[in-house]
């Protein structure tokens, strides 16, 4: 069913990597869900109402709800792919991280206002009808719930979606909330007793649960979190296959939405090659790993000395010197500057966004190995910060 819903209504369905495409998944994901979900909402309400039960109006209020989420997902797609203009330089893509909190925020509302409306069915409880056709209603309810959540897990992924994974989790806890109100009425048809209040409670418990971990989810890259792993790496792998590259350093990946990823990077050259060949090869690696990754990459060349004996030594003994220091990840671009009464060791020490050993103390540690080569020896050190919490 998900994959005739592709085929039928998303021209190039298969090419989730163009945003158009991923535009038109974003739209079919909303109106698959307002209108599902206003089904089950009018069905829901009207079986509520003539039962009089608080958990089935209430579990109707949800899909209202639900209804509602699914117009903003609608929405925040559409805004999500509006080009860049003046005040938004790196587009309108991350609305789509707004609206994924959007919808976290209404499943909490949600949650609590379910729980005071069980609470004073708690107190105040009363008797609820049990017969085939609303036990007939909850069931398709559930199963049409089931597939909705299983629609937006795939689209979420299809795509990548943090809006749509939520909108998913939401249509789980619809399933939870609607078995929860199944059982409440056999346990009262069959036993006399009403614990419809208690079970509403523990659903709408659920519910806050499920909320404020979306909501920390969804809210995480726009707080700036560590770039996608296999990302990270397929960068790194890609530039170091190039033939005349020797190293890498200093990769920085920034997200400003699905399709809209940034990154720069420091490609290491021998320096005694020609520059023009260097420049070239460095081109080559930023718009082609740009084609490639779907990002947009800036690749800055960094001559390097190789085979020069001093050199060698000087990184051999300083990396063996911060080997032990906790948080202390590499060093690189070291250049030997010579002087009349003395030689600046100049280089970058690469730093963990966890590192708690201070700079002073790591100055003082690598001063001592390097001034046991040579006492003219003096260290110019620029920290920076690594971006990347694993290596």
């Amino acid at each position: 069913m998900t994959n005739l819903l592709y085929k039928l209504f998303i021209k190039d369905y298969t090419k989730t990597k163009d945003p158009a495409v991923r535009e038109r998944y974003g739209k079919l994901a909303g109106l698959v869900g307002i209108l599902t979900n206003l089904s089950i909402c009018l069905l829901k309400i009207g079986i509520g109402l003539l039962q009089n039960s608080i958990a089935i109006i209430a579990d109707g209020i949800n899909n209202l709800s639900d209804a509602a989420s699914s117009v903003i997902t609608l929405v925040g797609f559409k805004l999500a792919a509006m080009p860049e203009d003046e005040g938004h330089p790196y587009g309108h893509a991350r609305i789509e991280y707004l609206t994924g909190m959007i919808v976290s925020m209404i499943i909490i509302f949600v949650g609590f206002q379910l729980v005071l409306a069980s609470v004073d069915k708690i107190l105040h409880p009363e008797p609820m009808e049990f017969n085939g056709i609303t036990v007939g209603i909850l069931v398709f309810s559930i199963l049409l719930k089931l597939w909705q959540s299983r629609f937006y897990k795939t689209t979420s992924r299809a795509i990548h979606s943090v809006a749509l994974k939520a909108s998913s989790a939401d249509s789980r806890n619809d399933v939870l909330a609607t078995s929860v109100v199944l059982i409440s009425l056999a346990i009262g048809h069959f036993s006399g007793f009403q614990v419809d209040g208690i079970m509403g409670c523990l659903v709408a418990l659920f519910i806050i649960w499920s909320g404020i971990a979306l909501l920390r989810e969804t809210s995480n890259p726009l707080l700036g979190e560590s770039p996608d792993e296999d990302l990270v790496h397929s960068i790194k792998e890609a530039a170091l296959s190039y033939e005349g590259v020797l190293g890498i350093h200093d990769l920085v990946v920034h997200n400003y939405g699905p399709g809209k990823i940034f990154a720069s990077i420091h490609i290491e050259v021998d320096a005694k090659s020609d520059i023009m060949v260097s420049h070239d090869l460095v081109d080559n690696i930023e718009r082609e790993l740009s084609e490639i990754l779907h990002i947009h990459l800036v690749a800055h060349m960094d001559p390097v000395l190789i085979n020069d004996p001093a050199t060698e030594k000087l990184n051999r003994d300083i990396e063996k010197a911060i080997a032990d220091l906790d948080g202390v990840e590499s060093i690189h671009d070291l250049r030997i500057v010579p002087g009349p009464t003395h030689t600046n060791i100049i280089f970058d020490v690469v730093l963990s966004p966890v590192c708690q050993t201070r700079e002073g103390e790591i100055t003082k540690i690598i001063e001592g190995a390097v001034k046991k080569i040579d006492p003219t020896y003096f260290v110019v050190i620029t920290f920076d910060k690594s971006y990347l919490s694993f290596q």
